[in-house]
């Protein structure tokens, strides 16, 4: 029988917790291990209870979800031990607060209305190692929220370069097309090549430059003044 996957919940709101767990709960490959009241409760929950997944709440009293997400993975980084993916839950779409969860190394983010089958399909997807959110979307949130200049001067050519160094030429093809938001789907039919050597090539990408997954690739062709300017 398939270990269930492991749901840390993460908010200062009892009945909301109670509601998420037995909705949880009441899928046979899913199950809750604890629950935290904030962010810095979570970390010590996530050392304990060793969760795949960490549904956690952006705002709440003493330390919020961005606290507690850098924090959860902090620790697992310096004990050595595999950290889970971090699901934010927000209650403001394109939310700046959001957008920070995900710096910190959340996999992506939920408003806290959304569908029980979405929230469902979310924790088996950031399990499986992808984001729960588009990249498309997080272009959009980097666009509404995150007012940074990108580079544009002969230096920060060079570190775009330099950047995209450790890439093949076609992972460098592949590195872009994920940035714009495309799916594998999508990549293998622009690159004409299979769907599995779309998906090699990502993990290799995210290997290369060590990122978490799709969404902070995107992050990453933001930061270093790679995505096509809008």
């Amino acid at each position: 029988m398939t270990t269930p996957i492991s749901v840390l919940l993460v908010d200062d709101q009892p009945l909301f917790r109670r509601g998420v767990r037995m909705l949880v709960d009441s899928q046979a490959d899913l199950t809750v291990v604890g629950e935290a009241s904030d962010g810095a409760e979570a970390v010590t929950a996530a050392a304990k209870h060793a969760p795949d997944v960490v549904l956690m709440d952006i705002r709440m009293p003493r330390a919020d979800g961005i606290a507690g997400t850098r924090g959860i993975l902090r620790s697992a980084e310096e004990s050595g031990r595999t950290p889970p993916r971090v699901i934010v839950l927000t209650t403001f779409d394109l939310d700046d607060a959001a957008l920070r969860a995900i710096r910190a190394g959340a996999s992506g983010f939920l408003l806290k209305d959304a569908e029980p089958e979405f929230l469902l399909a979310a924790i088996r997807a950031v399990h499986g190692g992808h984001a729960v959110v588009a990249p498309g979307a997080i272009g959009d949130l980097l666009a509404h929220v995150d007012a940074r200049p990108r580079p544009a001067t002969a230096a920060s050519s060079a570190a775009r370069e330099e950047a995209l160094g450790a890439l093949s030429k076609r992972e460098r093809e592949i590195f872009t097309a994920v940035a714009e938001g495309l799916s594998n789907a999508e990549i293998a039919a622009r690159e004409f090549v299979a769907e599995a050597t779309v998906k090699s090539h990502v993990g290799r990408i995210l290997a290369k430059l060590g990122l978490r997954d799709r969404v902070q690739v995107v992050l990453y062709a933001h930061d270093h003044g790679l995505l096509p300017r809008r």
